[in-house]
Order: structure tokens, then sequence, then C-alpha cells
């Protein structure tokens, strides 16, 4: 699959990278890329960079069609809390923003440093938690994460990423504000 991510930070080129060795065409597209030609060559289009530049990224292609995956925690500028939450969440606003396309949130508690370190911790797979309007595009993501070695949790429609946002922002808070470090993810226990 053609996966273009776009933001080649830590998070996106780790996530590309684990991508491209499961088998799939994924490059991370840094600032200077021509991100037309990228959405337009893509499958899949991940969003990989700030919520902040979500707006400016999505005036510079086209994403009709287009299943984009947003994996950004709405954090502010000190770190201190959300800008987006409780009746709205990142995810949702960028599908406002992209109206042609399907929005997925997914990866959005996944540390960068796990994506060089075998996505698991002590033998035991992550999790991601897995949210869109589109069952069918929630399923597309779910196998993305399989195929990198994650375990995929169906997390209903898009409005649950009002919750699984502030669960992104509660494990920064946990590695970098109270110590703990980023090898640590939360996960769920599934009877």
């Amino acid at each position: 699959m053609n996966i273009a991510v776009i933001g080649n930070g830590n998070i996106g080129s780790g996530l590309a990278g684990a991508l491209a060795k499961a088998g799939h065409a994924a490059v991370a597209h840094g600032r200077d890329a021509d991100l037309k030609a990228a959405v337009a060559g893509a499958d899949v289009v991940i969003l990989a960079t700030p919520y902040g530049a979500a707006a400016d990224v999505a005036k510079a292609a086209d994403f009709s069609g287009k299943l984009v995956i947003d994996l950004s925690n709405p954090v502010n500028a000190e770190f201190s809390g959300l800008v987006v939450g409780h009746d709205s969440s990142a995810a949702e606003e960028i599908a406002r923003l992209l109206p042609g396309a399907t929005v997925v949130k997914a990866f959005n508690t996944i540390f960068a440093q796990h994506y060089a370190t075998g996505l698991s911790i002590k033998d035991q797979p992550l999790q991601t938690f897995v949210a869109s309007d589109d069952a069918a595009a929630r399923d597309r993501v779910s196998q993305l994460a399989r195929d990198i070695g994650l375990v995929p949790v169906d997390a209903g429609p898009l409005k649950n990423a009002r919750y699984l946002e502030p669960l992104g922002f509660l494990n920064i808070q946990f590695g970098y504000v109270l110590g703990l470090g980023t090898a640590i993810a939360p996960q769920w226990q599934i009877a």
C-alpha cells in the first residue's frame, strides 16, 4: 500500500519505517516536500504533525477520497493541557478541514521511541486505539496496525477521539512530566 506520512520527525519517520519494514511503500515527507504529489499518489495519508499544523496541511493538497489517519494530541505550547476537548477533538476538527476525506484516529498513544524497539514492552505487543465513523476505514487501519506488530482496539466512532486524545496527553504526562520515561504505553486488558 502507498502511504504518505506527512511529518518526518521522530514519530513520522518511526512509523514510516515500521510500515516500510512491513512491506508497505511508506515515505515520511517533511516541510519542503511537494505535499500535492505525495497525497495524490497515496492510498493512505498519515498526519504526523502537531495539531496546530493541520490547517496548513489541509490547504497544501487535495485530500478528497483519501483515508487520513490523525495521530496528533492537541496539546498546548506548554504541554500543560489540551487546546481541543470535551465537545470536539483534534480528529473531528481535522475531519472538518478535510470534508472529502475519511478520517481515522489511531497511533496517538505510541511514543516515537517504540518504533525503534519493536512496538512491545516485555514481549507484550502495544495496543493502538482506532476510531472512525467509517467501519471499513477502522478495519483498514487496524490491519496496518497488525502489520507493524500492534494490537488494534476498535474504539468506535470518531467522536471517541475526544477520549483517546486525553489518554494520549496522560501518557505524555506520565512519560515526561512525572518521570516514567517513554518506555510506557496504555494497555486495555481484553478478556
